[in-house]
């Protein structure tokens, strides 16, 4: 399992790993009924709390991303991949809003805005 955790980034270690199976799951790396890694295992993988782990798997099994069997783990879920898409989708162009509202402020304009992006882009 290919997640790499970045302490330094303000966003919660357990955020990061609901980030990190979320985005496997849309790319299609997670497929239906694949099972994840059990709690303690990948908390052992990422050196990291149990606790950390078990609380961003509760949180993906309460958005219907996961769901868990007892006794044998958890797995992915079939969740509605065009509304994640969707929400994703929605997430960026927040973000963007807000970069092109600090872009104006400093004077920059459109062309110079899609040249920094396509620089950084690449």
């Amino acid at each position: 399992m290919n997640i790499s955790i970045n302490t330094k980034s303000g966003i919660p270690i357990y955020e990061q790993i609901e980030r990190a199976f979320k985005d496997m799951i849309v790319r299609g790396e997670l497929k239906e009924g694949e099972p994840l890694p059990s709690i303690r295992g990948l908390a052992a993988d990422l050196r990291i709390s149990v606790i950390t782990i078990k609380r961003a798997y509760e949180d993906l099994e309460k958005e219907g991303m996961i769901y868990s069997v007892q006794g044998k783990g958890f797995y992915v879920d079939n969740p509605d991949l065009q509304y994640l898409k969707e929400k994703k989708t929605l997430g960026l162009e927040e973000k963007l809003t807000g970069w092109i509202e600090e872009a104006k402020a400093s004077g920059m304009n459109v062309d110079e805005a899609v040249d920094m992006i396509r620089i950084l882009w690449d």
